[in-house]
């Protein structure tokens, strides 16, 4: 697989690699790992708040101003 960064980029990855003693391509890995990794944590959140949403778990919208607003007041 190819990857093609700007300039700006590539720079700051080479950079990178020089100061850490890693590869770009192991930069360029684990990256990819990280972003994967967020993905499915958000993924999964969302799905949490839709399975909440479905058991009847949520606050209506005056309940959920009147707790915004004595949060603001602390």
């Amino acid at each position: 697989m190819d990857v093609h960064l700007p300039e700006r980029q590539s720079a700051e990855l080479a950079g990178l690699a020089a100061r850490t003693g890693r590869s770009e391509q192991e930069l360029l890995a684990e990256a990819v790992d990280r972003m994967v990794a967020d993905q499915r944590w958000f993924d999964a959140q969302v799905q949490v708040g839709i399975d909440q949403i479905a058991r009847g778990e949520f606050l209506e919208e005056d309940e959920m101003e009147a707790r915004v607003a004595r949060m603001m007041r602390r």
